[in-house]
């Protein structure tokens, strides 16, 4: 199986999120892809706004919403919501993520979804290049973005998994902007799927 594993907080999960994910399953042929929220990001001093539950059920309501785009069907059961971070507890460590799957479908090829703009804190990371030994990184550039200098994280990876470059389209949308926009009281229907913005307004969240 080639599984992807993409990571964050997703507080909340946007739309932009699933048109990475898209990107990532159709360009590395991938099987699956396993939406893994974080607990406590070890680069960012605030933890989530929304608790755990609300975050995996907010992604739960985006999956199984997402429609195909038109002639790149999808199948529903290919997209999932792994909970081993949170779970875990504590300072979400990639590579401990990795080991633990790694161990848990040995017969698995990993691949790991990244956003070319936080390519800049991958020296901050625990062990990065355990983490590309372990699974082949997804570089992914958005439409508009510079050519990301792939040569940075080609160093850190074995012959077996250099990374590869997923080009997807531009998506407006950042959960920070969603939150400023539910805090001040503008409509958020054009950044996240019609669930996840009805469970926002139902539990009040990021008011």
């Amino acid at each position: 199986m080639r599984l992807g594993i993409f990571g964050g907080s997703f507080d909340p999960v946007h739309n932009g999120h699933l048109a990475l994910a898209r990107a990532c399953q159709e360009q590395a042929a991938l099987d699956e892809v396993w939406f893994t929220p974080t607990a406590i990001q070890p680069l960012k001093h605030d933890g989530p706004h929304a608790t755990d539950v609300q975050r995996v059920e907010m992604l739960h309501l985006a999956i199984e919403s997402d429609p195909s785009e038109p002639g790149r069907p999808r199948p529903r059961s290919s997209w999932r919501v792994c909970t081993l971070e949170i779970d875990r507890g504590g300072y979400s460590y990639t590579v401990d993520t990795l080991r633990q799957i790694h161990v848990e479908l040995p017969g698995a090829e990993l691949f790991f979804m990244i956003g070319a703009d936080a390519m800049r804190d991958i020296p901050r990371w625990k062990e990065p290049d355990e983490i590309f030994r372990l699974a082949t990184p997804l570089l992914v550039r958005r439409a508009g973005e510079p050519e990301p200098n792939i040569a940075i994280i080609a160093s850190l990876c074995s012959a077996t998994y250099q990374p590869r470059l997923v080009e997807m389209r531009a998506i407006d949308a950042s959960s920070s902007e969603i939150r400023r926009r539910v805090a001040a009281g503008e409509p958020i229907d054009d950044f996240v799927p019609a669930p996840v913005a009805e469970y926002i307004a139902l539990h009040a969240l990021y008011r």
